[in-house]
Parts: structure tokens; C-alpha cells; sequence
């Protein structure tokens, strides 16, 4: 994907990640003024099929970016390894 305002889905499954380490990093993101992060439109966390999962909708994949730069330490930090993303670039959003 190229750097376009195109809004992108990003899907996470991790390898291993429990609902306490998901909450415990969005405190810490909380606690550093990184939550809501700017670009975000939407985050869903769910389990499915005995796997933790996070999907996003950012407005931009540059805006994913630099967030990630705010996440990666504290995803380390509390034993999440994200694994690499499913990037998907939005055709459409409607909204009710």
C-alpha cells in the first residue's frame, strides 16, 4: 500500500495474548495520552476460535504508523508480540 488518505482495516492475531495483557496495555496507553490516538475511527478487541484479536479502522496508513511507534514498546513490555497485521485497504464504510 502506498502512503494515499485511503482508510485502511487492520486485523491483529497475535500468537499468544490474554484479555489482561490487551487491558493492561490500553492503561498504560491511557496513562501516556497515546489512547485515543489521532486517526484511529474504530477498535473492536474480541476472541474467536480460542485466539485473542484486535481489528482497526484508521483514516490512513501513515497514521497507523506512528502510532505503532507508541504501541510497539508497550506491546514488548506487557509480552505481546502482535505478529505482522492483515492490511486492507476500505472500499467503503457505511455508517447507520
Amino acid at each position: 500500500m502506498d502512503d494515499r488518505a485511503t482508510s485502511v482495516l487492520v486485523r491483529f492475531t497475535p500468537a499468544s495474548a490474554t484479555t489482561e495483557q490487551y487491558d493492561e496495555t490500553i492503561r498504560r496507553l491511557e496513562k501516556s495520552g497515546d489512547w485515543l490516538p489521532e486517526g484511529l475511527e474504530l477498535h473492536v478487541a474480541f476472541e474467536a476460535g480460542g485466539k485473542f484479536r484486535v481489528s482497526e479502522i484508521w483514516d490512513s496508513q501513515a497514521q497507523f504508523d506512528a502510532f505503532g511507534k507508541h504501541l510497539m514498546p508497550i506491546l514488548e513490555d506487557v509480552g505481546i508480540d502482535p505478529g505482522a497485521p492483515e492490511m486492507l485497504e476500505i472500499h467503503n464504510i457505511i455508517r447507520r
